[in-house]
């Protein structure tokens, strides 16, 4: 479903600010996985999701989705493969507009606009549904505008918008970290289920050791822009965090340095 092939990018080529961000960087997604990325500051795993989106061009290699190349495809052409979730909760909705407004943007993503009611009768019962199954009481506010709820609400109907059409590759970009605790796991939770029921594959970035070895399928570590550790099935489910930082100082050497990560 996703095929990253010797992906290089280099940010500020040639000046004394130059940082090699991806380094030959190969990765395959079969359809159905959930992928958890998880490394340092600096390893390259927002980087990654970014030129997979097609946010920065690659300085050489090619990405294929679903066996088609959107190498040199632009960011909003791409978007009709992919639905993404960002850290922020204020990104990726409008604030003024009301919960099944945003929602109809996101059910109409890819389709031609015209004259004529933007939410039918039909409509709004769909998205109630939707809104149901997230257990967040949010189907009895239909009408209140996204700026006015909470963050964990708020990156609970971005998560339903980015799924909502069943796109070939989620991408959800440390989607949790803004969130308190309690409901990062119900963010979480959430993810799980409609990564589940959509079948979708998705690619996690999260700093948090503990969710990369509970959630998906597969783990992969980075380092320096490379994937130094890449872990599924048996050996993932049996994964320590103590194993995780063991693996990694083999793999690379080092020591695993990020405070953040660590203390999560």
């Amino acid at each position: 479903m996703l095929k990253l092939q010797n992906i290089t990018k280099t940010f500020n080529a040639g000046t004394v600010n130059e940082k090699v961000a991806l380094s030959d960087l190969s990765l395959t997604l079969n359809p159905g996985d959930f992928v958890t990325v998880i490394g340092g500051n600096g390893a390259g795993k927002s980087t990654m999701l970014n030129m997979v989106a097609g946010v920065y061009p690659v300085d050489s290699g090619n990405i294929l989705i679903d066996g088609v190349d959107v190498t040199r495809l632009p960011e909003h052409k791409r978007a009709a493969y992919i639905g993404r979730v960002f850290q922020d909760p204020m990104m990726g909705t409008a604030a003024d507009m009301w919960v099944e407004e945003n929602l109809a943007i996101a059910d109409r993503r890819g389709k031609k606009r015209g004259f004529k009611w933007a939410i039918t009768k039909k409509d709004k019962a769909k998205y109630q549904a939707a809104l149901a199954e997230l257990d967040l009481g949010l189907e009895t506010r239909m009408t209140t505008k996204m700026g006015l709820l909470s963050g964990g609400q708020r990156q609970a109907i971005t998560l339903l918008m980015a799924t909502l059409k069943r796109p070939k590759l989620l991408l959800l970009d440390e989607h949790t970290a803004a969130l308190d605790p309690k409901t990062a796991a119900k963010v979480l939770e959430i993810t799980d289920r409609l990564v589940k029921e959509n079948e979708l594959t998705a690619l996690m970035v999260t700093h948090n050791m503990k969710d990369a070895i509970a959630y998906g399928n597969r783990l992969i570590m980075m380092n320096a822009g490379r994937i130094i550790l890449d872990v599924a099935g048996e050996e993932k489910k049996n994964l320590t965090i103590e194993a995780l930082l063991a693996k990694f100082s083999q793999a690379s050497g080092a020591e695993f340095a990020n405070d953040r990560a660590l203390l999560n």
